[in-house]
């Protein structure tokens, strides 16, 4: 890329003042722009130098410092994109340095954005949980298959507007995402990208008026008198039976699935356990124990599997369908799930939707079902956001109003 300055002398204004333009060629190509508030008049321009000189004749000052370095900036800033667009491989285009010369911040040159990306992760790792660093390792590999599907290079300064589109349309379309991930990936995203600029790896800030918002979703869990069911159930099948008790402490103290595979008999009271929650860090959570946990925890005390049975997530999540369809918890339930403005309705027996996750859920909403206050199962459960706890509130009212319907119809 070359660039030079001329003074347009056709251009005079009353005060006999030419204003400059310059002139920017590269692959054969040429842009002209020209230099808002720069002007001199043509015998303080020196044509070899593209420089304004000082003006000796009259005590006048021509402002020939300020003006000369605001073409020296300029040149340093062609330089600048020039740089940039080779270490990053981006083809040099009209509208590419355009754009970069209409930026007023600096161009960040040296700091890729994966490079980056992984930089970020590595930093988070001594104070994240196992899943958070995993699900910004998840994101990271969904960025970089956007960018090898379009062929779009990812930058730090490139995130904008136009990038969160193109990226929408990918991830609705291509990866078949629904609303709610996708608000997770542009969480995580713009926690990067605030985390980068902290440390002044670059100057956008673009990325802030993204906006992905989560969705409500149906909160699928036990009733009741299905999780006594499936409690007094007797399997034949000494896997089933494991899953089944490991899935009921679950729902019996609110714990998720990474808590309970972490527990180990130092945590266990006699009427309460004390742990550390992995999700939020919390230390010594206090969880009280009723009387069917402690059945579940006697059940396994003195044996191999004390406290109780570890299996893995995948299989415990295979096993608990095939525990609940034993049962006949197979209540036709359809769930709805947005990509894009696209509902998608998914409907198959209660069974096909229950995870390990639904175990915690389910604590929630037996335990407002059944009258406890709002405040002690949160405290329980440790669920900090109020946005996710209200969910099981509506429920566990939407509860209350079917069982008074079905009682008094039956006046």
């Amino acid at each position: 890329m070359e660039v030079s300055f001329y003074l347009r002398k056709e251009l005079l204004n009353k005060n006999g003042l030419a204003p400059i333009r310059m002139h920017i060629t590269f692959n054969g190509q040429l842009i002209k722009k020209s230099i808002k508030g720069v002007n001199t008049k043509p015998d303080q321009w020196k044509d070899k130098r593209m420089r304004i000189r000082a003006n000796y004749k009259t005590e006048e000052y021509n402002f020939h410092v300020e003006y000369n370095q605001i073409l020296d900036d300029l040149e340093e800033r062609i330089r600048d994109i020039e740089r940039y667009a080779l270490l990053n491989k981006v083809e040099l285009t009209k509208e590419f340095i355009l754009d970069k010369l209409e930026q007023k911040q600096k161009i960040n040159i040296e700091h890729d954005f994966f490079d980056t990306f992984n930089e970020y992760i590595e930093s988070q790792k001594p104070i994240s949980a196992k899943n958070t660093t995993k699900g910004r390792i998840t994101v990271r590999n969904f960025l970089k298959d956007f960018s090898s599907y379009t062929g779009k290079q990812l930058l730090l300064d490139n995130i904008d507007i136009s990038f969160f589109e193109e990226f929408r349309k990918y991830s609705y379309e291509q990866k078949n995402i629904n609303n709610n991930y996708f608000s997770k990936i542009i969480s995580i995203l713009k926690t990067f990208m605030t985390w980068a600029s902290d440390r002044e790896y670059h100057n956008n800030h673009k990325y802030l008026k993204f906006n992905a918002p989560e969705e409500e979703i149906e909160v699928i869990c036990l009733t009741p008198d299905e999780l006594l069911m499936l409690y007094n159930f007797e399997f034949e099948s000494d896997r089933l039976d494991k899953t089944r008790d490991l899935y009921c402490f679950g729902c019996f103290t609110g714990l998720r699935f990474s808590d309970l595979r972490n527990l180990a008999k130092s945590s266990l009271y006699k009427d309460y356990l004390k742990g550390n929650i992995i999700k939020t860090k919390n230390k010594d959570h206090f969880v009280p124990l009723n009387k069917y946990s402690i059945a579940i925890l006697d059940k396994y005390k003195n044996t191999p599997f004390q406290p109780i049975p570890i299996i893995s997530s995948q299989n415990a999540n295979k096993y608990i369908k095939e525990c609940c369809k034993i049962v006949g918890i197979d209540t036709i339930t359809t769930i709805t799930r947005y990509k894009g403005s696209v509902r998608q309705d998914e409907t198959r027996p209660k069974y096909g939707f229950i995870t390990m996750h639904t175990g915690r859920k389910t604590f929630a909403t037996v335990s407002l079902i059944l009258g406890m206050g709002e405040r002690f199962v949160k405290s329980i459960t440790g669920h900090k956001r109020d946005s996710s706890f209200r969910r099981y509130v509506k429920f566990s009212q939407q509860d209350i109003q079917k069982q008074m319907e079905n009682t008094w119809d039956k006046l």
